[in-house]
This record gives structure tokens, sequence and C-alpha cells, in this order.
């Protein structure tokens, strides 16, 4: 499971630019303090340094 993320929502995406609220709905966060397990991959991790403040991520 070492190739596996767990990302969870951690503060809202109100008043947050449109492209941050269309990467958290690409990676399937749309309430705060969902978790999601997604494939570590680099598509992945660059969707995560973009909201980066926004979520909690865990290998």
């Amino acid at each position: 499971m070492a190739d596996q993320l767990r990302i969870t929502l951690v503060k809202s995406h109100i008043g947050r630019p449109d492209k941050h609220r269309a990467v958290l709905m690409g990676l399937g966060l749309n309430k705060v303090n969902k978790t999601v397990t997604l494939q570590d991959t680099p598509e992945i991790r660059g969707m995560v340094k973009k909201v980066e403040h926004l979520v909690k991520v865990q290998e």
C-alpha cells in the first residue's frame, strides 16, 4: 500500500479561486473532513501541490 495517498480536506473551499475548487473536485473532495485514497502518481501529486494549504496528505 506504499503507492497510495490518503488525502483529507481540512479547510473549506468557500472563497477560494475557481481553479482550486476544480482541483478539489478532481480529487473527489467536496466536504470538509472527507478522505479519499488515490494512487500516488505525478498527476495526483501536482494536484495536491496546488491545494496543499487546504488538505492533509498521508502516505
